[in-house]
């Protein structure tokens, strides 16, 4: 049996998805897994046993006809027996149907025409729970594991080497405030402003002089970075070139303080201790429920740059 996910979205969507992959390969161990995702979310599957193959497919794109019928090809070559959507276009469940897939899963909404296993739309939940709805269309209906990647061994080496090589003999703080420019371009503001960082890192420093504070730098977090290390010469980063070394360090740190980020979705399923930061976004949402190693800190405005550093270190020093 061949299962395909269709499953839009950035890297942080891909890794909330996790748990539904995982219960899915459980009820169908023998079933190659398959997942279509927009080419920047690609790189989360480095980190995700359950997967067979990655396919890719701009869901965001100004898609024409041509777009449409190449995938279509990519799709029906496959000959999948199962498929699952996660977004609620109907135009997606029209391509489903055109392949012929028999099984087809969706959310019940008033277009889900195509969808022949309709499943409950609730989105005033943990958006993983949100995803793992999806498999009540299959039957399956259980409780929502929260994430969980396997990180590969090389990646676990490369780590222990960079932290040897940053000198972290004492551990360490890791720090992400930075922002996809997707988010940017959409009008969402991701980051936390170097100015709100400097009280923070200040009372770090002078608390725990010993302990050293790491910045985990991104593809898009250059200039922020750049700044902090001009300010603060003393701070060290880390530039990890794929996910898979970037959950390695998170691992590694004692405690992660970070914006609603991917980096936020690793520190959850790797088991970091993590203070995040919302702005716009939900931490009800973004963050799994009842778990004490998960802080999340909602700015009263929905401005990530008025969540005040004295509220964040009230929670780092917190106990």
């Amino acid at each position: 049996m061949r299962i395909l996910a269709l499953v839009p979205g950035g890297v942080g969507d891909q890794i909330l998805f996790f748990p539904t992959l995982a219960d899915l390969k459980e009820r169908y161990p023998e079933a190659m897994i398959d997942v279509l995702v927009e080419p920047r979310a690609k790189a989360a599957y480095r980190v995700c046993p359950q997967v067979h193959e990655v396919l890719t497919f701009d869901f965001k794109d100004r898609n024409g006809p041509a777009d449409y019928l190449n995938i279509l090809g990519t799709i029906r070559d496959r000959e999948y027996e199962i498929a699952l959507s996660l977004g609620k276009n109907w135009a997606v469940g029209f391509l489903l149907w055109l392949n012929g897939i028999p099984t087809r899963v969706g959310y019940k909404t008033a277009t889900s025409w195509f969808i022949s296993n309709p499943a409950p739309l609730n989105e005033n939940q943990y958006a993983a729970a949100l995803y793992h709805d999806l498999l009540k269309g299959l039957g399956i209906d259980t409780d929502c594991p929260s994430p969980s990647i396997t990180v590969p061994n090389g990646d676990i080496q490369w780590a222990e080497g960079e932290q040897k090589r940053l000198g972290l003999t004492e551990g360490y703080i890791l720090i992400h405030g930075g922002a996809s420019q997707l988010s940017q371009a959409k009008g969402i503001n991701k980051l936390y402003p170097v100015a709100n960082w400097q009280p923070i890192i200040e009372d770090i420093q002078s608390k725990q002089p010993n302990l050293a504070i790491v910045l985990l730098q991104g593809p898009d977090d250059a200039p922020w970075v750049t700044e902090l290390i001009a300010l603060y010469p003393a701070l060290k980063v880390t530039r990890p070139e794929d996910i898979g070394k970037a959950a390695a360090m998170i691992a590694g740190a004692n405690l992660m303080v970070c914006t609603d980020s991917a980096p936020m979705h690793l520190a959850a399923a790797v088991g970091t201790y993590t203070i995040a930061l919302f702005g716009a976004t939900h931490a009800e949402k973004l963050l799994p429920p009842k778990n004490d190693k998960l802080i999340g800190i909602q700015s009263p405005t929905g401005k990530m740059a008025d969540i005040q550093p004295k509220d964040v270190l009230a929670q780092i020093w917190r106990g």
